[in-house]
């Protein structure tokens, strides 16, 4: 039997998940990584992606639209929206680039002569379009 730590999923609607695991797969801002149990102590930022939990009975997926990652001795994800892969319909996923795109729109209008800010909206943007094709989804094209 594979080591284990403790990892909760947490979004601000629910607990979607408490378990023990053998190792996650973290969309992280800076790069996608996998946490395993004696992991150095991390916190990282998430973007737009697929976090994957794998555990001794097999691997679950979720779609994960931002938030942060505390790894420790357990491992903790604050998602700001985190669903299920299995409940991310092309309707579902329609409404998450329509709010990332919005998203752009309003900091675009915000900061129209700071392309940092931008620049950034613009890469959440486009992560969340990557992930329809991850998952085998419609992508829309989005309007930068």
């Amino acid at each position: 039997m594979a080591e284990t730590m403790q990892f909760d999923l947490v979004s601000p609607e629910r607990k979607l998940l408490s378990a023990e695991v053998t190792s996650v797969e973290i969309p992280g801002s800076d790069g996608d990584m996998t946490a395993m149990p004696s992991h150095a102590p991390t916190i990282t930022t998430l973007r737009p992606g697929i976090l994957t939990v794998h555990t001794n009975e097999g691997a679950q997926e979720f779609v994960v639209t931002g938030g942060f990652a505390e790894i420790g001795e357990s491992l903790s994800v604050l998602a700001e929206k985190a669903l299920p892969r299995d409940d991310v319909d092309q309707a579902t996923y329609d409404t998450l680039v329509e709010e990332a795109q919005a998203a752009y729109n309003q900091t675009k209008d915000a900061h129209s002569n700071e392309p940092g800010p931008v620049d950034d909206a613009a890469k959440l943007l486009q992560d969340m379009v990557a992930v329809g094709t991850h998952i085998g989804l419609d992508t829309r094209q989005p309007a930068l």
